[in-house]
């Protein structure tokens, strides 16, 4: 079989190729923009220290324009602003620091505690059958931002994992961040 430029691979099978606009290659697109900013590294700190780091940042900013879901004592929670999932939020100690092992009891409860009343809250205002919980510690772990500890609360759903991101890679969220941001944050607790 030949596409439609008349170029089959050498075992026969049609071979897809999009070269600048030519003929269509039978492919639909889902444009995400959005994920350049990402990618580029826009957001990314320049550097280790605090003044550049955006979990020291955001606390300063009011709850809605940072994200911020819910403020503890010692400990936030924040909503990622690249999520994997909608609702996937990030829990952080004010503190800057980088490693786990650096926290303070009360801050290693608080984060805890933090952790813990998110997956419940995510629980009764989305439903969420299930969750991805962890921390990526140094860059070498794929820690993004790895000068500053935060914890990853990822709420899942049967079938969550559609042809979207395997196929498309490409994820689909259903809500603006600031919406969710709302519903979770009015439903805290």
């Amino acid at each position: 079989m030949s596409t439609p430029d008349g170029t089959t691979g050498t075992d026969g099978t049609e071979v897809l190729r999009q070269d600048g606009l030519g003929e269509p290659d039978g492919l639909e697109r889902l444009w995400t923009p959005h994920r350049m900013a990402y990618i580029r590294g826009e957001n990314k700190p320049e550097d280790d220290t605090a003044g550049t780091c955006p979990f020291c940042r955001i606390p300063s900013q009011p709850d809605d324009e940072g994200l911020v879901v819910h403020r503890g004592e010692l400990v936030f929670a924040v909503l990622n602003l690249y999520p994997y999932a909608p609702g996937h939020l990030l829990v952080c100690p004010y503190r800057h620091i980088a490693d786990y092992t650096e926290t303070t009891d009360a801050e290693a409860a608080e984060m805890a505690d933090l952790t813990r009343t998110a997956m419940r809250t995510l629980r009764r205002v989305s439903n969420a059958a299930g969750f991805n919980v962890g921390m990526n510690q140094g860059d070498i772990a794929g820690a993004g931002i790895a000068a500053h500890l935060h914890q990853h609360v990822v709420p899942r759903w049967p079938g969550d994992q559609n042809f979207m991101p395997v196929i498309g890679r490409t994820k689909t969220l259903p809500e603006l961040l600031t919406d969710t941001r709302g519903l979770l944050a009015d439903a805290w607790g």
